[in-house]
């Protein structure tokens, strides 16, 4: 480290990136190797050019929060394509739901360390019906506290029924699963969303294929009638003295739904995700968390730090959350259906719309950062994938957006230069025709759909 010389702790190294698990593994590293060489500089945490919206809290709450999860972090920084006053409060929330933790209860310690915290590695698990694998990490909707479920409902987590055309629309952002509980669906629903109902309604079913069930450990030892398909089976940390679950533990038709009510939520999941790999267990686990909807903004930041924590370690094969009330509005349940989605995305688990890396404003910028980019994103939204950097000016922008496709960078009063990749192909063009000159750089590029 250049800082050795220096003869105080008073100095704070940060290690920030754009890309979360890039920004995770390079602080854990750092932490390791002041251990090796005892120093103790303190650390400030942020995620740069996170980009502005849900996009850009989600992003800063999964990196920050990841790293605060764990202890590491002194200081934070949250950085939005926005104006500056935006930011502190977004910051000052993450902090919060660190200093007032409650119902923390004792979690098994760690006798041997089995996955490096270094190094982004996905635990090795088996396919059941599509989930776990090579596939991406699946997406579900909590349904369970409505009644009766109708064809509409389903619109806020992704689909649109056309009664001409008796077929159902989705999108990028469709959930996976839809967790029903003892409700019943008064339809026939899309053919690639899997219906979970408590074990008590699936085995009255008149048609077993028309879902899947979820069971207790008990009830999966006692059933005489399982899906032969796909059978979910509640999981905690509790669950390996459970009797009966033993008889779950790679079994190539069971994907666990695992859950706490720890105060710790993080280390008591990721607990059980380090048994799992001890007992060499495979089963693919959906990770189920219910948060107040009462404060949508802190749904949003705590979901992100949590089940980004766990994303970026490389646990969890889908992800369910439940706003936790009766009859949700589906306001609500659209809201959480993006927030999953965003999470996925800003772990890089799962990609479903285009990625923009902006900074904030600075003393340097040499255009209206939020202008711009609102523009280029009304423009390029539609691009699944794509990874468009946004920077105001030539000092930090290359660097930081490194990772980017394809960057927007303010070179001079008026001027944008334009990047592919990390090289400059369009330099010191006029800003009036820069945002066409781009779209036609991803069309150039072959990365442009209609």
């Amino acid at each position: 480290l250049i800082v050795t010389g220096v003869q105080t702790c008073a100095l704070p190294i940060s290690m920030k990136a754009s890309n979360t698990q890039v920004m995770v593994q390079a602080y854990r590293l750092l932490i390791n190797k002041m251990i090796e060489a005892r120093m103790n500089y303190p650390l400030h945490l942020g995620v740069t050019e996170a980009g502005d919206g849900e996009d850009g809290r989600i992003k800063s709450a999964a990196g920050i929060g990841a790293l605060l999860e764990d202890g590491i972090g002194d200081t934070i920084r949250v950085s939005l394509t926005e104006e500056p006053e935006f930011e502190a409060p977004v910051a000052i929330a993450i902090v919060n739901k660190y200093s007032s933790r409650k119902n923390i209860k004792p979690i098994p310690p760690v006798e041997k360390i089995i996955k490096d915290p270094c190094r982004f590695e996905k635990r090795e698990t088996f396919e059941t019906a599509s989930i776990g694998g090579s596939n991406v990490p699946k997406v579900g909707a909590d349904f369970s506290c409505k009644k009766n479920i109708e064809r509409t409902d389903l619109n806020a987590v992704g689909y649109e029924y056309s009664e001409e055309l008796d077929k159902w629309k989705m999108g990028d952002m469709s959930a996976d699963l839809l967790y029903a509980g003892t409700g019943l669906l008064g339809f026939d629903p899309p053919s690639g969303l899997k219906i979970i109902y408590d074990y008590s309604r699936w085995k009255i079913l008149s048609d077993k294929t028309a879902g899947f069930p979820l069971f207790t450990p008990e009830e999966f030892n006692a059933a005489t009638e399982k899906s032969f398909l796909l059978n979910f089976v509640k999981a905690d940390i509790n669950s390996f003295g459970v009797s009966g679950f033993e008889k779950t533990a790679n079994d190539p038709g069971v994907v666990y739904f695992l859950s706490t009510s720890n105060g710790n939520p993080v280390q008591e999941l990721r607990r059980f995700f380090f048994e799992l790999m001890e007992r060499k267990i495979n089963n693919p686990v959906i990770i189920f968390r219910t948060y107040s909807p009462d404060d949508p903004e802190l749904l949003r930041l705590y979901s992100a730090s949590e089940i980004g924590a766990l994303q970026i370690d490389g646990f969890g094969e889908g992800i369910l959350i439940s706003p936790g009330i009766n009859e949700p509005s589906a306001g609500i349940l659209h809201f959480i259906n993006r927030t999953s989605f965003g999470i996925l995305q800003a772990v890089r688990g799962r990609i479903s719309k285009t990625e923009y890396i902006a900074c904030p404003s600075c003393g340097r910028t040499l255009f209206d950062l939020i202008e711009v980019t609102n523009k280029i994103r009304k423009r390029t939204e539609h691009l699944k994938g794509v990874k468009i950097g946004i920077m105001g000016c030539i000092v930090n922008g290359p660097g930081e957006m490194a990772d980017a496709d394809f960057g927007y960078v303010g070179s001079g009063p008026g001027k944008i230069t334009l990047y592919r990749g990390k090289e400059a192909v369009k330099k010191n063009i006029s800003a009036q025709s820069a945002v066409d000159e781009l779209i036609s750089l991803i069309k150039e590029s072959g990365m442009w759909v209609e």
